[in-house]
Protein backbone atom coordinates (compact mmCIF):
# COMPACT_ATOMS: atom_id res chain seq x y z
CA UNK A 1 0.00 0.00 0.00
CA UNK A 2 2.82 2.39 0.79
CA UNK A 3 4.38 1.73 -2.61
CA UNK A 4 1.06 2.66 -4.18
CA UNK A 5 1.02 5.88 -2.16
CA UNK A 6 4.51 6.80 -3.31
CA UNK A 7 3.57 6.17 -6.95
CA UNK A 8 0.47 8.34 -6.62
CA UNK A 9 2.42 11.18 -5.03
CA UNK A 10 5.00 10.94 -7.80
CA UNK A 11 2.22 11.13 -10.41
CA UNK A 12 0.52 13.96 -8.50
CA UNK A 13 3.70 16.02 -8.70
CA UNK A 14 4.51 14.94 -12.23
CA UNK A 15 1.14 16.34 -13.29
CA UNK A 16 2.07 19.52 -11.35
CA UNK A 17 -1.25 19.56 -9.55
CA UNK A 18 0.52 21.25 -6.64
CA UNK A 19 1.88 23.96 -8.96
CA UNK A 20 -1.50 25.46 -9.80
CA UNK A 21 -2.23 29.07 -8.86
CA UNK A 22 -3.34 29.36 -5.21
CA UNK A 23 -2.92 25.60 -4.73
CA UNK A 24 -1.47 26.02 -1.22
CA UNK A 25 -4.29 28.31 -0.13
CA UNK A 26 -7.09 26.13 -1.43
CA UNK A 27 -5.51 22.93 -0.10
CA UNK A 28 -5.26 24.56 3.32
CA UNK A 29 -8.91 25.60 3.12
CA UNK A 30 -9.77 22.00 2.28
CA UNK A 31 -7.84 20.67 5.29
CA UNK A 32 -9.69 23.08 7.56
CA UNK A 33 -13.11 22.32 6.09
CA UNK A 34 -12.73 18.56 6.44
CA UNK A 35 -11.24 18.74 9.93
CA UNK A 36 -14.12 20.85 11.26
CA UNK A 37 -16.66 18.73 9.36
CA UNK A 38 -15.60 15.75 11.47
CA UNK A 39 -16.54 17.86 14.51
CA UNK A 40 -19.98 18.70 13.12
CA UNK A 41 -19.42 21.75 10.94
CA UNK A 42 -21.62 21.91 7.84
CA UNK A 43 -19.61 24.63 6.11
CA UNK A 44 -18.37 23.66 2.64
CA UNK A 45 -15.01 24.42 1.04
CA UNK A 46 -16.60 27.06 -1.20
CA UNK A 47 -18.34 28.70 1.76
CA UNK A 48 -15.06 28.77 3.69
CA UNK A 49 -13.37 30.37 0.70
CA UNK A 50 -16.00 33.12 0.69
CA UNK A 51 -15.77 33.61 4.45
CA UNK A 52 -11.96 33.53 4.58
CA UNK A 53 -11.25 35.64 1.50
CA UNK A 54 -14.11 38.12 1.61
CA UNK A 55 -14.86 38.27 5.33
CA UNK A 56 -18.55 37.59 4.68
CA UNK A 57 -20.71 35.90 7.33
CA UNK A 58 -22.45 32.81 5.99
CA UNK A 59 -26.24 32.73 5.96
CA UNK A 60 -27.76 29.62 7.46
CA UNK A 61 -24.57 28.72 9.35
CA UNK A 62 -24.25 29.07 13.11
CA UNK A 63 -21.79 31.48 14.69
CA UNK A 64 -20.19 28.51 16.45
CA UNK A 65 -19.32 26.62 13.26
CA UNK A 66 -18.14 29.79 11.53
CA UNK A 67 -15.88 30.58 14.50
CA UNK A 68 -14.67 26.97 14.54
CA UNK A 69 -13.45 27.33 10.96
CA UNK A 70 -12.00 30.82 11.38
CA UNK A 71 -10.13 29.78 14.54
CA UNK A 72 -8.71 26.65 12.92
CA UNK A 73 -7.53 28.72 9.94
CA UNK A 74 -5.65 31.03 12.32
CA UNK A 75 -4.12 28.04 14.11
CA UNK A 76 -2.98 26.42 10.84
CA UNK A 77 -1.42 29.62 9.55
CA UNK A 78 0.48 30.02 12.82
CA UNK A 79 1.60 26.38 12.82
CA UNK A 80 2.88 26.59 9.24
CA UNK A 81 5.02 29.62 10.14
CA UNK A 82 6.48 27.70 13.08
CA UNK A 83 7.45 24.61 11.07
CA UNK A 84 9.17 26.69 8.43
CA UNK A 85 11.77 27.58 11.09
CA UNK A 86 11.66 24.07 12.63
CA UNK A 87 10.54 25.33 16.04
CA UNK A 88 10.75 22.75 18.83
CA UNK A 89 7.43 21.23 19.81
CA UNK A 90 6.83 22.05 23.48
CA UNK A 91 3.89 21.88 25.85
CA UNK A 92 3.62 25.66 25.78
CA UNK A 93 3.59 25.68 21.97
CA UNK A 94 0.86 23.02 21.89
CA UNK A 95 -1.17 24.95 24.46
CA UNK A 96 -0.83 28.14 22.42
CA UNK A 97 -2.02 26.35 19.28
CA UNK A 98 -4.90 24.79 21.20
CA UNK A 99 -5.84 28.27 22.44
CA UNK A 100 -6.06 29.41 18.81
CA UNK A 101 -8.11 26.37 17.79
CA UNK A 102 -10.58 26.91 20.65
CA UNK A 103 -10.41 30.70 20.90
CA UNK A 104 -14.07 31.42 20.20
CA UNK A 105 -15.66 28.04 20.86
CA UNK A 106 -13.91 26.96 24.08
CA UNK A 107 -15.37 27.19 27.56
CA UNK A 108 -14.54 27.57 31.23
CA UNK A 109 -14.46 24.55 33.53
CA UNK A 110 -14.73 24.58 37.30
CA UNK A 111 -13.33 21.58 39.15
CA UNK A 112 -12.31 20.70 42.69
CA UNK A 113 -8.72 21.13 41.56
CA UNK A 114 -9.31 24.58 40.15
CA UNK A 115 -10.70 26.35 37.13
CA UNK A 116 -9.35 25.96 33.61
CA UNK A 117 -10.32 27.18 30.15
CA UNK A 118 -10.23 25.27 26.89
CA UNK A 119 -10.36 28.66 25.14
CA UNK A 120 -7.00 29.45 26.75
CA UNK A 121 -5.43 26.13 25.78
CA UNK A 122 -5.26 24.94 29.41
CA UNK A 123 -4.65 21.24 29.97
CA UNK A 124 -7.62 19.38 31.39
CA UNK A 125 -8.07 18.99 35.13
CA UNK A 126 -10.70 16.26 34.83
CA UNK A 127 -10.94 12.78 33.41
CA UNK A 128 -12.46 12.01 30.00
CA UNK A 129 -14.11 8.88 28.66
CA UNK A 130 -13.90 7.75 25.06
CA UNK A 131 -17.64 7.75 24.43
CA UNK A 132 -20.40 5.52 25.78
CA UNK A 133 -18.93 2.23 26.95
CA UNK A 134 -15.44 3.34 25.94
CA UNK A 135 -12.34 3.24 28.06
CA UNK A 136 -11.26 6.40 29.82
CA UNK A 137 -8.27 8.33 28.56
CA UNK A 138 -5.28 8.62 30.89
CA UNK A 139 -5.84 10.30 34.23
CA UNK A 140 -5.60 14.08 34.01
CA UNK A 141 -2.74 14.04 36.53
CA UNK A 142 -0.58 12.11 34.05
CA UNK A 143 -1.22 14.45 31.12
CA UNK A 144 1.73 16.84 31.74
CA UNK A 145 4.34 14.10 31.95
CA UNK A 146 2.89 12.18 28.99
CA UNK A 147 2.81 15.37 26.96
CA UNK A 148 6.45 16.08 27.89
CA UNK A 149 7.42 12.59 26.74
CA UNK A 150 5.48 13.14 23.52
CA UNK A 151 7.30 16.41 22.77
CA UNK A 152 10.72 14.90 23.54
CA UNK A 153 10.03 11.90 21.29
CA UNK A 154 8.70 14.04 18.46
CA UNK A 155 11.58 16.54 18.55
CA UNK A 156 14.09 13.69 18.52
CA UNK A 157 12.40 12.10 15.49
CA UNK A 158 12.28 15.45 13.68
CA UNK A 159 16.02 16.05 14.00
CA UNK A 160 17.03 13.70 11.19
CA UNK A 161 13.87 13.80 9.13
CA UNK A 162 15.87 14.48 5.92
CA UNK A 163 17.36 10.99 6.23
CA UNK A 164 13.98 9.29 6.52
CA UNK A 165 12.04 7.82 3.60
CA UNK A 166 8.67 9.16 2.54
CA UNK A 167 7.01 6.14 4.12
CA UNK A 168 8.79 6.75 7.43
CA UNK A 169 7.84 10.44 7.42
CA UNK A 170 4.18 9.70 6.83
CA UNK A 171 4.24 7.06 9.56
CA UNK A 172 5.83 9.56 11.94
CA UNK A 173 3.08 12.09 11.27
CA UNK A 174 0.38 9.42 11.67
CA UNK A 175 1.97 8.22 14.93
CA UNK A 176 2.11 11.78 16.26
CA UNK A 177 -1.61 12.16 15.50
CA UNK A 178 -2.42 8.92 17.29
CA UNK A 179 -0.26 9.59 20.35
CA UNK A 180 -1.55 13.12 20.86
CA UNK A 181 -5.23 12.22 20.58
CA UNK A 182 -4.61 9.24 22.90
CA UNK A 183 -3.06 11.48 25.56
CA UNK A 184 -6.12 13.73 25.08
CA UNK A 185 -4.53 16.74 26.78
CA UNK A 186 -7.51 19.08 26.52
CA UNK A 187 -11.18 19.00 27.44
CA UNK A 188 -12.11 20.10 23.90
CA UNK A 189 -10.51 20.19 20.46
CA UNK A 190 -8.25 17.13 20.73
CA UNK A 191 -9.22 15.80 17.29
CA UNK A 192 -8.57 19.12 15.55
CA UNK A 193 -5.26 19.47 17.40
CA UNK A 194 -4.15 15.93 16.50
CA UNK A 195 -4.90 16.54 12.83
CA UNK A 196 -3.24 19.95 13.01
CA UNK A 197 -0.02 18.51 14.46
CA UNK A 198 -0.04 15.71 11.87
CA UNK A 199 -0.43 18.24 9.05
CA UNK A 200 2.16 20.51 10.67
CA UNK A 201 4.74 17.74 10.42
CA UNK A 202 3.74 16.93 6.86
CA UNK A 203 4.20 20.59 5.87
CA UNK A 204 7.59 20.55 7.55
CA UNK A 205 8.64 17.35 5.75
CA UNK A 206 7.46 18.61 2.35
CA UNK A 207 4.74 15.97 2.12
CA UNK A 208 1.23 16.33 0.73
CA UNK A 209 -0.85 16.82 3.90
CA UNK A 210 -3.44 14.21 4.82
CA UNK A 211 -7.15 15.01 4.69
CA UNK A 212 -9.69 12.90 6.55
CA UNK A 213 -13.06 13.35 4.89
CA UNK A 214 -16.33 13.57 6.78
CA UNK A 215 -17.54 10.44 5.00
CA UNK A 216 -14.62 8.51 6.52
CA UNK A 217 -15.35 9.65 10.09
CA UNK A 218 -16.72 6.30 11.28
CA UNK A 219 -13.80 4.28 9.91
CA UNK A 220 -11.38 6.91 11.22
CA UNK A 221 -12.71 6.60 14.78
CA UNK A 222 -12.79 2.82 14.53
CA UNK A 223 -9.13 2.79 13.45
CA UNK A 224 -8.18 4.94 16.46
CA UNK A 225 -10.14 2.73 18.87
CA UNK A 226 -8.82 -0.55 17.43
CA UNK A 227 -5.25 0.75 17.50
CA UNK A 228 -5.65 1.70 21.14
CA UNK A 229 -7.35 -1.55 22.17
CA UNK A 230 -4.81 -3.73 20.35
CA UNK A 231 -1.82 -1.50 21.06
CA UNK A 232 -0.93 -1.85 17.39
CA UNK A 233 0.06 1.31 15.49
CA UNK A 234 -0.02 -0.54 12.17
CA UNK A 235 -3.84 -0.44 12.27
CA UNK A 236 -3.99 3.36 12.27
CA UNK A 237 -1.07 3.64 9.82
CA UNK A 238 -2.84 1.35 7.33
CA UNK A 239 -6.09 3.32 7.60
CA UNK A 240 -4.34 6.66 7.11
CA UNK A 241 -2.30 5.36 4.17
CA UNK A 242 -5.43 3.96 2.52
CA UNK A 243 -7.14 7.32 3.06
CA UNK A 244 -4.25 9.12 1.38
CA UNK A 245 -4.35 6.70 -1.56
CA UNK A 246 -8.10 7.17 -2.01
CA UNK A 247 -7.97 10.98 -1.80
CA UNK A 248 -4.96 11.32 -4.09
CA UNK A 249 -6.56 9.01 -6.65
CA UNK A 250 -9.69 11.15 -6.60
CA UNK A 251 -7.70 14.40 -6.91
CA UNK A 252 -5.66 13.04 -9.82
CA UNK A 253 -8.76 11.81 -11.67
CA UNK A 254 -10.54 15.14 -11.08
CA UNK A 255 -7.53 17.06 -12.37
CA UNK A 256 -7.15 14.86 -15.44
CA UNK A 257 -10.86 15.19 -16.25
CA UNK A 258 -10.66 18.97 -15.93
CA UNK A 259 -7.63 19.06 -18.24
CA UNK A 260 -9.47 16.87 -20.76
CA UNK A 261 -12.49 19.18 -20.57
CA UNK A 262 -10.28 22.19 -21.21
CA UNK A 263 -8.60 20.39 -24.12
CA UNK A 264 -11.99 19.43 -25.56
CA UNK A 265 -13.16 23.04 -25.29
CA UNK A 266 -10.01 24.26 -27.03
CA UNK A 267 -10.42 21.72 -29.81
CA UNK A 268 -14.06 22.71 -30.32
CA UNK A 269 -13.10 26.39 -30.37
CA UNK A 270 -10.36 25.67 -32.91
CA UNK A 271 -12.81 23.68 -35.01
CA UNK A 272 -15.32 26.56 -34.96
CA UNK A 273 -12.61 29.07 -35.89
CA UNK A 274 -11.37 26.87 -38.73
CA UNK A 275 -14.93 26.44 -39.97
CA UNK A 276 -15.45 30.18 -39.91
CA UNK A 277 -12.18 30.77 -41.76
CA UNK A 278 -13.14 28.21 -44.41
CA UNK A 279 -16.53 29.89 -44.86
CA UNK A 280 -14.83 33.27 -45.18
CA UNK A 281 -12.37 31.93 -47.74
CA UNK A 282 -15.21 30.38 -49.75
CA UNK A 283 -17.09 33.70 -49.76
CA UNK A 284 -14.01 35.52 -51.05
CA UNK A 285 -13.41 32.86 -53.69
CA UNK A 286 -17.01 32.91 -54.92
CA UNK A 287 -17.17 36.71 -55.03
CA UNK A 288 -13.93 36.85 -56.98
CA UNK A 289 -15.64 34.69 -59.59
CA UNK A 290 -19.02 36.45 -59.46
CA UNK A 291 -19.18 39.70 -57.50
CA UNK A 292 -22.94 40.02 -57.93
CA UNK A 293 -23.84 37.05 -55.76
CA UNK A 294 -26.32 37.74 -52.94
CA UNK A 295 -25.99 36.55 -49.35
CA UNK A 296 -28.69 33.95 -50.01
CA UNK A 297 -26.86 32.66 -53.08
CA UNK A 298 -23.54 32.53 -51.22
CA UNK A 299 -25.18 30.71 -48.32
CA UNK A 300 -26.68 28.07 -50.60
CA UNK A 301 -23.36 27.36 -52.30
CA UNK A 302 -21.29 27.27 -49.09
CA UNK A 303 -23.81 25.36 -46.98
CA UNK A 304 -24.33 27.90 -44.19
CA UNK A 305 -27.20 30.24 -43.32
CA UNK A 306 -27.66 33.63 -45.03
CA UNK A 307 -27.35 35.24 -41.61
CA UNK A 308 -23.91 33.65 -41.17
CA UNK A 309 -22.88 34.97 -44.60
CA UNK A 310 -24.07 38.45 -43.66
CA UNK A 311 -21.96 38.33 -40.49
CA UNK A 312 -18.86 37.37 -42.48
CA UNK A 313 -19.52 40.14 -45.04
CA UNK A 314 -20.13 42.74 -42.30
CA UNK A 315 -16.84 41.78 -40.65
CA UNK A 316 -14.91 41.98 -43.93
CA UNK A 317 -16.48 45.37 -44.64
CA UNK A 318 -15.42 46.57 -41.20
CA UNK A 319 -11.89 45.31 -41.85
CA UNK A 320 -11.75 47.20 -45.14
CA UNK A 321 -11.49 44.05 -47.21
CA UNK A 322 -14.85 44.19 -48.97
CA UNK A 323 -16.91 47.06 -50.29
CA UNK A 324 -20.43 47.26 -51.74
CA UNK A 325 -20.69 49.24 -54.95
CA UNK A 326 -24.18 50.35 -55.92
CA UNK A 327 -27.55 49.39 -54.40
CA UNK A 328 -28.43 46.03 -52.85
CA UNK A 329 -30.22 45.11 -56.05
CA UNK A 330 -28.17 45.70 -59.16
CA UNK A 331 -24.94 46.51 -57.33
CA UNK A 332 -21.86 44.34 -56.84
CA UNK A 333 -19.08 43.51 -54.39
CA UNK A 334 -15.56 44.90 -54.74
CA UNK A 335 -12.51 43.35 -53.07
CA UNK A 336 -10.41 46.21 -51.76
CA UNK A 337 -7.26 44.30 -50.95
CA UNK A 338 -5.91 40.86 -51.67
CA UNK A 339 -6.10 38.29 -48.92
CA UNK A 340 -3.07 36.06 -48.46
Amino acid sequence: MQTELEKLISLYRELEIDKQIDYDKFYLYSLITHSTAIEGSTITELENQIMFDQGISLKGKTITEQNMNLDLKNAYETAIKLVHVHTDITIDLLKSLSALVMKNTGQEYKTALGDFSSAQGDLRLLNVTAGVGGKSYINYSKVPIKLTEFCNWLNQERKNYVNKSMAQLYELSFDAHYHLVTIHPWADGNGRMARLVMNMLQFEFGLIPTKILKGDKEEYIKALVETRENDDLSIFRKFMTATMVKNLTHDIETYRNSIEDIQDSREKLTEIREKKMKSREKIISLLSQDNSLSAAALAERIGITPKAVEKHIAKMKAEGILKRVGPDKGGHWQMIEKID
